[in-house]
């Protein structure tokens, strides 16, 4: 069994393990209890009331952070030659048509965090599908990376525009911001992702679409939110 560290028992000491906490109090509580001596991230974590083997009732979707994450995100746009001056200036960091889908194809490498495209790239992209499939990265409609218009989809997407889906257990997970932002931020950070979350809920689900709601920082401890 590893070993708790004083740190992180005294920030568990914090909180009651059995309590439901309102959302304000939740975000004072896990700035308060973050165990690292590194701006940790501050992340949901939300139990659905889903069945994952379902297709109608996957929950996936994007949403725009008002605050970002706190984290600086890499980002590579596919489009044709002669967009590619369109998508440096809306903010991609890498930007390419035919000959950067054949660098990743030999070289297997896709050191980035998003990939963006538009719809006529598409066919073009299947080639290393797999390959930026296998890491999340392969641009979706659902996700909002695929689009026409590169300024609005990349400038939304560098501003702290996240994505989440359910995993195998029901349960989503999702980075809001860091420790250091102050507790209006990670607020409205907050209330925007679950707001988000209750539009998507699958029209086949009757009863309790969120079944529970916790909020945590990196390795620190839980903390159970009230959710009205």
């Amino acid at each position: 069994m590893a070993k708790i560290s004083k740190r992180l028992k005294e920030a568990r000491s914090k909180i009651e393990s059995d309590k439901k906490y309102p959302i304000k109090e939740a975000i004072k509580l896990v700035k308060e209890t973050s165990a690292v001596k590194f701006d940790a991230s501050v992340e949901v974590h939300a139990n659905l009331g889903i069945d994952p083997k379902k297709g109608d009732q996957i929950v996936r979707a994007s949403v725009v952070l008002p605050h970002g994450t706190g984290k600086t995100v890499k980002l590579v746009a596919f489009v044709p030659e002669a967009r590619v001056k369109e998508a440096k200036s809306a903010g991609a960091d890498m930007a390419g048509g035919e000959e950067l889908i054949a660098e990743i194809k030999k070289t297997l490498k896709t050191d980035f965090d998003i990939a963006v495209t538009v719809p006529e790239m598409m066919p073009k992209l299947a080639v290393i599908a797999k390959i930026l499939g296998q890491k999340g990265l392969m641009p979706n409609p659902k996700t909002d990376t695929i689009g026409t218009d590169l300024t609005k989809m990349i400038g939304e997407l560098k501003k702290g525009r996240v994505s989440y889906k359910n995993d195998i257990s029901s349960n989503i997970h999702l980075t809001i911001g860091k420790v250091s932002f102050d507790e209006a931020k990670l607020l409205e950070n907050f209330e925007i992702f679950l707001d988000s979350l209750k539009k998507v809920k699958p029209q086949s689900i009757k009863g309790t679409f969120i079944q529970s709601l916790f909020l945590s920082s990196s390795m620190g401890p839980s903390i159970k939110i009230l959710i009205k």
